[in-house]
């Protein structure tokens, strides 16, 4: 399957001339919205709900499988060709005819919030308003900032990015017209809630009439935790012909048809007193939502706001987030999901507050901590902090980064004619949350005829090494060794429950999910030893996958009472045989993985390139599993943050809204040589909000990342007047930026 996309941002679609495409030798169908309309196929709807600013329920214009009447983005899906070939598919693509009519747009949200700009749903939002989010105490904040001795101001931005994951996305459907079931291969980080919106709102089906698989993701970041048309598409269009059908995306239809991510545009202010004291932090900011609302569009922008308290004690905080539609692809989470926007926000503004007040930027922050003693802290927004030990982390990371010996390093980058610059930031986010939604997670823990085990995971894998994780803790659980233990994810045939992963929840959920069905499973094997060693089974004691009655040298392994439990004479209850465990878990509470980032860079004032030479974090992410796998979270993650800042972004053309970043050539993202080594140093503080004592670790280097890659350019360029850049900081832009300050001071 190939689809054609619009080539314009905004269009009305008139007629679409299919005849010379379906021409081409080994064309099977050429199908439309007309087609999709006619056999009752549904839309893609989004989860989040928010309003309007007048109380009304936000708009929800249709995200239908194929556009009808009209297109909203460049790349917008309008017909699907299915071949024999991909070669045939792609040749009787390009003969499609559609009839377009250019229509003006828009896709930057703050000029789409304004009056008279064009309207991206002239019937649903004429304004381009879809929902005004607040969230905190208006009126507690205004009075702080009403009583304040200081008011620190920025305005910024955080660039639009593409997730651009190793694997493109995919999707291979079949249909098999015997059973009624369609099977869904495909990347995603969500099988269970995919299948569940496809068979509810989009094929009208019930649950069990779809299985989804998806093996080892290439890599998802959020951009694969949310439906797409192809995926619905694949199964339509499977049944229809009755053959498989498969589709992949190219690198520039990814650019081109991927969600994107974050994209706002934000005023922050901190308010403080005569001492520097956090009084209150007000913010508000535009999200670009793009034209249509995915699975879980308004999430970023309005779900992880309480990151904006970070490691502080700030009393009062306020946010008010306007979403936008704009004629550019619909946003979705990635990494981080709105909290590195919000760490960006806080962090960004206090180095700013710091030098307005002549204040140093470390004691500022030392100034505004959350002690130790102090857990739990309620902060100022949202968030209840349960454990962690902030002062530590920045105490860990100053020693380690050599921060009073920096001065030395700057002269000689100066003797070499670079400027050098160093940042701190505390970094703060939830994981396994947010809590007071549904968040519960299965496993399922099955051991066969011979002994070896198969753990059924509702979580996934797409890179985080989830294999290595859970087998660790079972083998810690069961005694098992590594090599009996089979890890399976990602097929909802084969387990029953799963939630998926994202927002760093894994070991949290998943985790303490194993650990409840090894409780059951050793229970059960209780009853089962002390049947075989005719002994009471209070008194029989279990260690290392070991059971023993207590007192005695009379042992069994939990391999062969396995065995034996599938032996009718070995088991207490003969109704029941085997040896297996289920459980899903609920976490009453989310967790708050935390650190303190430090990085150094060097600039080049003849070429605006920038080098990050030094990065230190400390990291508090609960106790840790595996050393390896979370250094790995923790570099890939800051490897993530260092693209945006450095480089990555989606750019428009502001007059037509086609986009001028379709490819590696015109998107930077960052190579190996642009990451320095970095020093991960671990100050656990674990958590008793699980029975792992595990706080997620995935989203914590890009949450830091951000904040810290900035204020660090920044501060090599603040003594020539560069007192703000948004990003991507290029070497264009920084180039730039040292030409105007050297005009405006000769």
């Amino acid at each position: 399957m190939v689809v054609v996309r619009s080539p314009y941002a905004a269009a009305a679609i008139g007629s679409i001339d299919k005849s010379s495409a379906l021409q081409i030798t080994g064309v099977l169908a050429v199908l439309t919205a007309e087609d999709v309309i006619a056999d009752a196929i549904g839309t893609l709807h989004t989860s989040v709900k928010r309003n309007r600013r007048d109380g009304s329920a936000m708009p929800e214009p249709p995200f239908r499988l194929l556009a009808h009447a009209a297109t909203r983005f460049v790349g917008d899906a309008v017909a699907a060709v299915v071949a024999e070939t991909l070669a045939a598919a792609q040749e009787a693509a390009e003969r499609v005819s559609v009839e377009y009519r250019e229509l003006p747009s828009v896709t930057d949200a703050v000029a789409a919030s304004d009056r008279g700009a064009p309207a991206v749903w002239p019937d649903h939002a004429p304004d381009n308003i879809c929902f005004v989010f607040e969230q905190g105490d208006r009126s507690a904040v205004e009075a702080a900032f009403a009583q304040a001795h200081h008011v620190t101001k920025l305005d910024f931005r955080v660039s639009r990015v593409s997730a651009n994951s190793l694997e493109p996305r995919n999707a291979l459907g079949m249909f098999d017209p015997a059973g009624g079931r369609y099977t869904l291969f495909t990347g995603t980080q969500v099988p269970h809630k995919l299948r569940s919106e496809l068979a509810e709102k989009t094929l009208f089906v019930p649950s069990t009439a779809i299985r989804v698989v998806s093996p080892d993701v290439g890599g998802a970041f959020g951009l694969k935790g949310s439906p797409y048309p192809e995926q619905a598409l694949v199964l339509w269009v499977a049944r229809k012909l009755g053959r498989p059908v498969r589709w992949s995306a190219t690198r520039n239809e990814s650019f081109l048809s991927d969600y994107h991510a974050r994209d706002t545009a934000s005023t922050v202010e901190l308010a403080l007193d005569k001492d520097g004291t956090f009084l209150a932090l007000r913010i508000k900011t535009f999200a670009n939502l793009g034209a249509y609302l995915a699975f879980n569009t308004p999430h970023s922008s309005t779900n992880n706001l309480g990151g904006l308290a970070g490691t502080y004690r700030t009393p009062h905080i306020h946010a008010e987030v306007v979403g936008v539609f704009t004629n550019t692809q619909p946003n979705a989470p990635y990494r981080g999901a709105g909290r590195p926007e919000a760490t960006y926000a806080l962090e960004r503004v206090i180095d700013v507050a710091a030098r307005e007040l002549q204040i140093d930027r470390v004691d500022l922050r030392k100034r505004n901590l959350i002690a130790p003693e102090a857990m739990p802290f309620k902060t100022g927004l949202v968030f209840t902090y349960d454990s962690g030990d902030f002062p530590k982390n920045m105490e860990l990371a100053l020693e380690a980064a050599d921060w009073h010996g920096f001065e030395q390093r700057r002269r000689e980058a100066a003797g070499s004619g670079y400027l050098r610059g160093r940042s701190i930031v505390n970094a703060i986010e939830i994981a396994g949350g947010p809590f007071k939604n549904p968040n519960e997670e299965a496993a399922d823990l099955k051991f066969d005829a011979n002994g070896d085990l198969t753990v059924l995971l509702g979580t996934h894998n797409h890179g985080q090494g989830h294999e290595t994780a859970f087998r660790q803790i079972v083998v810690s659980l069961l005694g098992l060794r590594p090599e009996r233990i089979r890890v399976v994810s990602g097929d909802t045939d084969l387990i029953a429950h799963g939630r998926g992963t994202f927002g760093s929840r894994s070991l949290m959920v998943g985790g303490a999910a194993v650990v409840r069905a090894s409780e059951k499973i050793i229970a059960r094997a209780r009853q089962i030893v002390a049947q075989i060693l005719e002994a009471d089974d209070a008194d029989i004691e279990f260690d290392a996958g070991t059971f023993r009655v207590a007192g005695t040298d009379r042992t069994i392994r939990i391999e062969e009472v396995a065995r034996r439990s599938h032996v009718p004479a070995s088991v207490p209850d003969q109704r029941e045989y085997g040896l297996a465990a289920s459980a899903i878990v609920t976490p009453q509470e989310a967790s708050f993985p935390n650190g303190c980032h430090i990085c150094e860079i060097e600039i080049d004032p003849e070429t605006g390139e920038v080098q990050v030479v030094a990065y230190v974090v400390v990291d508090d992410v609960g106790n840790v599993i595996n050393p390896l796998l979370v250094k790995g979270q923790m570099h890939g993650g800051i490897a993530q943050g260092l693209g945006q800042v450095s480089g990555e972004e989606i750019v428009y053309d502001k007059s037509n809204g086609q986009m001028l970043t379709a490819s590696f050539m015109d998107y930077q993202m960052p190579r190996a040589q642009d990451v320095p080594p970095i020093n991960v140093i671990s100050n656990p503080s674990p958590t008793l909000n699980n029975p792992l004592g595990v706080k997620g670790v995935g989203e914590a280097g890009t949450v830091g990342a951000l904040p810290v890659i900035m204020n660090a350019i920044l501060d090599a360029l603040a003594p020539l007047g560069v007192l703000h850049l948004d990003m991507p900081a290029t070497p264009s832009r920084i180039w730039t930026a040292i030409q105007e300050a050297k005009r405006k001071n000769p």
